[in-house]
């Protein structure tokens, strides 16, 4: 397939040209009239196809809005781009194709796929783009608006299979719990898909997500059930490290010399307290009776 590269097209700022037509054609019309009067019915075969020239020839002008462009097309062939905005003069036969270069937002359907351990979801994004090469957008591709859609809903699928819905594992990239790299890896698959149309991705991030309606009971219940876990893992690697603290405190500052029966005594009723999810009541010991 011939790609085709976007170029300027040749015009003349269409205030100057409507200028010289409007003369011409007065001009002409006034032979025309002198003719007529002067009964000399020889000359209009001169006068009178002039003037029909100078009035097709005046279908060569057209306007170019902000942020639009006009492709030009002369009996099948590209013949370039006008992008800046004005009232402006070009070919008459050719086509002026018109090309919106504002901003869009492609928010997509929410999509049912699987996520990388299998876990049916739904997801969805908002991709949000513009034309940057308007003879491609036109000619590679059928629809660009169309494939932009198609394209960016084939992009979702394909990360959705790349990554876990959650992850508890900090090295672990997850869709819900890294949006920030989730969205440049979205915004890098559907540039990389749209670059033949001609479309430069502004943004690219997910709007929904969420598990499929069939398993979202179960999967909020394993949700629960790691998030607890977890939650008691860090605590217990908290507690540990607050006992050896302690203890290495009070043997480096002499405070107290314990054995090892006593130091197992200790790190169990220091476990206790640190670990028990419920409020401990201390129990002070004052000293030993002896009878």
């Amino acid at each position: 397939m011939k790609t085709i590269v976007e170029k300027n097209a040749v015009t003349i700022n269409g205030y100057i040209a409507l200028i010289v037509f409007l003369a011409l054609v007065l001009f002409n019309g006034y032979w025309l009239v002198s003719m007529i009067r002067l009964e000399l019915p020889s000359m209009l075969w001169v006068s009178i196809p002039s003037l029909i020239i100078n009035l097709i020839a005046m279908g060569g002008f057209f306007v170019v809005q902000p942020n639009e462009s006009r492709v030009l097309i002369l009996f099948g062939n590209y013949i370039g781009t006008v992008r800046e905005s004005g009232f402006w003069y070009a070919n008459p036969f050719a086509t002026k194709k018109h090309v919106s270069l504002r901003i869009h937002n492609f928010n997509s359907e929410r999509i049912k796929v699987n996520d990388l351990d299998g876990n049916p979801i739904e997801i969805g994004a908002v991709v949000v783009y513009r034309v940057v090469d308007s003879a491609r957008a036109l000619f590679d591709v059928e629809n660009y608006e169309q494939f932009v859609a198609i394209q960016s809903e084939t992009a979702i699928r394909a990360l959705a299979s790349e990554y876990p819905y959650d992850s508890h594992e900090e090295s672990k990239a997850s869709l819900r719990g890294n949006p920030t790299e989730i969205a440049e890896a979205l915004q890098k698959q559907v540039q990389t898909r749209l670059q033949v149309a001609g479309v430069d991705i502004i943004e690219a991030r997910i709007s929904h997500l969420a598990y499929a309606q069939e398993i979202a009971q179960a999967m909020l219940r394993r949700q629960q059930a790691q998030a607890i876990i977890a939650a008691r893992k860090k605590i217990v690697e908290g507690a540990v490290g607050m006992v050896q603290d302690a203890l290495r405190m009070l043997s480096e500052q002499h405070i107290v010399t314990l054995d090892e029966d006593k130091k197992a005594t200790m790190v169990n009723n220091l476990m206790v307290a640190l670990v028990s999810d419920k409020d401990m009541q201390p129990v002070i010991n004052t000293g030993t009776l002896y009878q």
